[in-house]
């Protein structure tokens, strides 16, 4: 059931077994899934089914880092979070992700790569994702035409890897007949979640404070309670719940909102293809993102490069990906950047802050460049691709200096807002040079590609066209010792019975890949932990509903 929060009785109350803070890819999945197990869920969604300004503003803070961008354009704040603006892009994280890595500080999951197997794959299911298969030779042979093949490369220094498309999700449209209909989780829109009130001792959550920008409040019980809002809003809450622990829930070690990270991305170098090579779309985000002519199994794909895991351990660098970006006519006015909008919009894609009138406007007063820019889209011939660069995103390293905090300012619900300090060390930068390097040595070995690369980044500041990919890592980190993690590895907060975190803020590392199929494999995971802990006797005895209690009977 979707309930509207604003039109609730001042004396409301809402009660489930779990209430789930968050409506986005993370929090859904878990309502989803325990609606399967019979679980009553209270979902606290900020926002209602369309995107506002007024809900959106509430993710606005200060940036005390690098660069950066976290609220406009790169998190949509209704239901369905960040699934409402993302490409769809999914790959799980490669084994040695899990491992320690004594050449990266902080890094090492509590378990390894097969702890999420069984989950990856209740994951493809959630996200409507192809055959559980990576394997590049699978998707090659399964799609079977020329213009779609792997280069041949012998190497044991660089490997292709695939990435499968979600078509993409948007949790909040994709899902919302199942939300409506089901008799045992309600969605309650634009619930902001403003404070969690525990016991004196700060170790069990009795309620949360909920509060609508119209000014109605009511209070939340239940069970069992998950934060899901994302990797900066779940640290944000966290951090001003600090009525019984100064400091902040799960913060008596500092640890709430340090180690955030998001995948770094820069555009690098001209690249001179082979003949033979000149047409391939395997490689080329211009060609393969979600394009039929890409795809098998109902399922579009792409393939990126990646150096291999004993390249990594051999020259003490990070995960990383690559693949190949053609440069189109156009590219980069207004005019080509509203027509790639109105591109997006078919996928449902949110694009806050632009209107359609506004964009197709734009194309209208520059349509030659739109014109050539959706020809060499759609043909792609040779004499309308200006340039090909090489386009890389690395894994951050888990800095404890890279975090967030609370600043002084504050939000319409009287929020302390958000102050983000991003920090990339000299081995992410390390890592896109020789990932570069690497790879234009074997392109040119093969006789597939010459390449000339731009001034190592090593040697100068961050250049102004790098940025993230508003992927929100690391501010609530797994880890099996309180003194160096937030969450244990059922990703319940250390010292705490019945508050657990989900979604990519409890990643200890990033891997080079994107977050999504993990946070939602994880969020399978947890919501088989969080049936278990329900089913408990002392469980159903402290306030488990009497269907689940008859169940058990």
């Amino acid at each position: 059931m979707l309930v509207d929060t604003r039109q609730l009785d001042e004396a409301a109350r809402i009660e489930r077994d779990v209430c789930v803070i968050g409506g986005g890819a993370a929090g859904v999945t878990i309502a989803l899934e325990l609606a399967r197990h019979g679980v009553g869920v209270a979902v606290l969604e900020s926002g209602g089914l369309e995107p506002d300004e007024a809900t959106l503003d509430l993710y606005r803070g200060e940036n005390a880092g690098l660069p950066y961008s976290f609220a406009d354009e790169c998190r949509s704040r209704f239901l369905g979070g960040s699934s409402n603006c993302w490409g769809g892009w999914c790959r799980p994280l490669d084994e040695w992700d899990f491992a320690h890595r004594d050449w990266v500080p902080n890094s090492g999951w509590p378990f390894g790569a097969s702890e999420l197997a069984a989950h990856y794959e209740r994951a493809h299911r959630v996200l409507k994702l192809g055959p559980p298969s990576f394997d590049p030779a699978f998707w090659e042979a399964a799609i079977g035409r020329e213009d779609v093949r792997r280069f041949p490369f012998a190497s044991p220094r660089i490997v292709d890897t695939i990435s499968q498309f979600s078509p993409p999700v948007r949790f909040g449209i994709d899902y919302r007949d199942e939300l409506k209909r089901s008799r045992t989780t309600d969605v309650y829109l634009y619930a902001n979640a403003v404070d969690i009130e525990t016991d004196g001792d700060a170790r069990t959550v009795k309620r949360v404070l909920v509060r609508t920008l119209s000014g109605r409040s009511v209070w939340a019980h239940a069970r069992l309670f998950v934060l899901a809002t994302g990797g900066i809003e779940n640290a944000r809450l966290l951090l001003a719940s600090d009525k019984a622990q100064p400091g902040g829930l799960g913060n008596g070690n500092d640890l709430v909102g340090r180690y955030f990270m998001d995948h770094p991305r820069i555009m690098c170098g001209s690249v001179r293809f082979a003949e033979r090579w000149a047409r391939n779309k395997l490689y080329d985000f211009k060609f393969h993102y979600l394009n039929p002519a890409v795809s098998a199994h109902g399922t579009c794909i792409a393939s990126q490069f990646a150096l291999t895991p004993e390249v990594q351990r051999q020259e003490k660098l990070l995960n990383s990906r690559v693949w190949f970006a053609s440069v189109f006519p156009g590219e980069g006015t207004e005019s080509v950047q509203a027509l790639i909008r109105c591109k997006l919009r078919l996928t449902k894609k949110d694009e806050m802050g632009h209107r359609l009138s506004r964009d197709l406007l734009a194309i209208l007063a520059n349509p030659y460049d739109a014109a050539r820019f959706a020809v060499a889209r759609a043909l792609h011939p040779r004499s309308l691709i200006k340039d090909v660069r090489l386009h890389a995103i690395v894994e951050p390293e888990p800095d404890p200096q890279s975090r967030v905090t609370l600043c002084e300012a504050r939000d319409a619900l009287g929020m302390r807002r958000t102050r983000v300090t991003w920090r990339l060390g000299s081995a992410v930068k390390r890592t896109f040079d020789r990932t570069f390097e690497i790879l234009s040595e074997e392109l040119r070995r093969h006789g597939i590609a010459e390449v000339e690369l731009d001034p190592p980044l090593a040697d100068r500041d961050w250049p102004g066209h790098m940025e993230g990919t508003w992927h929100h890592m690391g501010t609530t980190r797994m880890h099996d010792s309180p003194r160096r993690g937030v969450v244990d590895r059922d990703c319940r907060i250390h010292g705490m019975t019945n508050l657990y975190v989900a979604g990519s803020s409890v990643f200890p590392t990033a891997g080079a890949n994107f977050p999504t199929i993990t946070l939602v494999a994880l969020a399978c995971r947890l919501s088989d932990r969080l049936a278990h802990e329900l089913q408990r006797p002392a469980a159903i005895a402290a306030g488990g509903t009497a269907a689940l209690a008859a169940r058990r009977a």
